[in-house]
């Protein structure tokens, strides 16, 4: 993972000289790990920040807190690690400061991610230094995923697959949500565990999977994003999970959602479901290298309006080490896919205040079509009891 995220800088840096590009500032957590190969546990929300400073001609240099400087230096293959204080003289502003030239007449940054005591600390001290956006020149270079990558997803994807079949397990009428979703933990980190050792780089990474998990069920199931509560599953009731903050390893991160009835389901919501599954399934089989980003979401939207539905959603979304990344499968975006790019790729329908019908799988683009990362039955879903 080191040597790829070396190589990966080496990359930028080569697209930075042909740039004119002398020094960017990277502050997002993905870039980070993307670039240097590590993340942090406390952060920005913290008052703590990390800064990656990658020059075009130089070595990297990571700007980090104190007390994660020597987990930072065993992660990272970046040799110059300097660190700051919280209290004292060696502050980070002090050791920015000292990284970069006395008034330097324009520094690249990720202005959609940068930080505001960044910001607020770059406009003081180089009110004449030309902000410039760096984020779309990485974004460029994120889109196609190496092997390596898609390897890493495709674990990401069998531990999503367990979590899935235990959030299937938990159903039952009288149990609560948050049992579904302490089901769902302890799957998945077992299932993580199991593609880790307790040596190298891989020390550091945690096995647990994390999160609140996104589960609505029954009159709520059309709320999207409501968090396991308390309340009990009754007959009929649709429940929807969505793992799209919580199926990652090393990383990166997947979209999966599933919708499940339990002991029964009415007609009408079975139309509603079967509809959000042949959307979903048409933007799939659009899916190949050529097209354009539109295009798929065009091929759901088609089924939602022959259904008779419509939709605010968008189709789906490139992920990665960052939960959205560019492109998006949505009207407008005209990106060309191209293989090694991947996808969350949804369908759904609310109704409000009534039902719901979701579902959601990731892909990757491959030379003929594409490939599930995740698996898990794409069809209408009855529990027994």
């Amino acid at each position: 993972m080191l040597d790829e995220a070396r190589q990966r800088t080496e990359t930028l840096q080569a697209r930075m000289r042909d740039e004119g590009i002398v020094q960017a500032l990277f502050t997002d957590e993905s870039s980070i790990a993307y670039l240097a190969g590590f993340w942090g546990y406390l952060g920005i929300e913290f008052g703590r920040p990390t800064m990656l400073l990658v020059s075009v001609d130089d070595d990297p240099i990571v700007i980090t807190p104190l007390m994660e400087s020597e987990m930072v230096a065993e992660m990272t293959w970046v040799a110059d690690v300097r660190t700051w204080e919280d209290a004292g003289q060696r502050s980070w502003h002090r050791v920015l400061a000292e990284a970069l030239p006395e008034k330097p007449a324009e520094l690249w940054v990720e202005r959609q991610n940068l930080p505001a005591i960044l910001r607020a600390f770059i406009d003081e001290r180089w009110p004449d230094t030309a902000l410039h956006d760096i984020g779309p020149i990485l974004g460029a270079q994120r889109m196609i995923k190496s092997p390596l990558e898609i390897g890493v997803m495709k674990q990401a994807g069998e531990i999503a697959g367990a979590m899935m079949a235990a959030a299937h397990g938990s159903l039952r009428v009288g149990a609560h949500e948050y049992e579904s979703a302490l089901a769902v933990i302890e799957a998945g980190t077992r299932k993580a565990a199991g593609f880790l050792t307790d040596k190298g780089w891989e020390r550091f990474v945690s096995p647990m999977i994390h999160n609140l998990q996104i589960l609505q069920s029954g009159r709520d199931t059309s709320m999207v994003h409501r968090r396991a509560s308390v309340k009990a599953y009754a007959a009929n009731d649709p429940v929807y999970f969505c793992f799209c903050n919580m199926a990652q390893f090393k990383q990166y991160k997947l979209g999966f959602d599933r919708m499940f009835h339990v002991a029964g389901i009415t007609d009408a919501d079975a139309r509603v479901q079967q509809a959000a599954i042949d959307a979903q399934q048409a933007a799939i089989a659009a899916i190949r290298p050529g097209v354009r980003a539109e295009e798929v979401a065009a091929a759901a939207n088609a089924v939602y309006a022959e259904r008779g539905y419509q939709t605010g959603y968008r189709t789906g979304r490139s992920i990665g080490v960052a939960y959205l990344e560019a492109p998006e499968l949505k009207a407008g975006d005209q990106t060309v896919l191209q293989p090694g790019m991947t996808f969350a790729v949804d369908g759904g329908i609310s109704v409000d205040g009534v039902t719901a019908g979701r579902i959601g799988d990731s892909i990757v683009v491959t030379d003929t079509g594409c490939e599930y990362l995740t698996q898990y039955p794409r069809e209408v879903m009855v529990t027994e009891t």
